[in-house]
């Protein structure tokens, strides 16, 4: 088998392959803003004193959370 046949396929169809979540947290922000990002998904670190660090450390220990934020991401810029 030679190298160009084990090489895993890119993800060329992946609209998140490269993106950093704070990026998404970041162009999020931007178009909804806190409190619509907080109507949008109920979790308090966008309802209690939100920011990117908080949020950034909320969502990354909490999958079902960052599921939503990534679902937000692409329903709202890739469709």
């Amino acid at each position: 088998m030679s190298n160009s046949q084990t090489l895993k396929p890119t993800q060329i169809n992946n609209p998140l392959h490269g993106v950093k979540l704070e990026m998404i947290i970041n162009e999020l922000h931007g178009k909804y803003g806190w409190d619509g990002l907080a109507s949008r998904i109920n979790v308090n670190c966008f309802k209690s004193d939100p920011s990117v660090k908080s949020s950034l450390k909320f969502l990354r220990k909490t999958q079902w959370a960052r599921d939503k934020v990534e679902q937000l991401y692409v329903d709202t810029f890739y469709k």
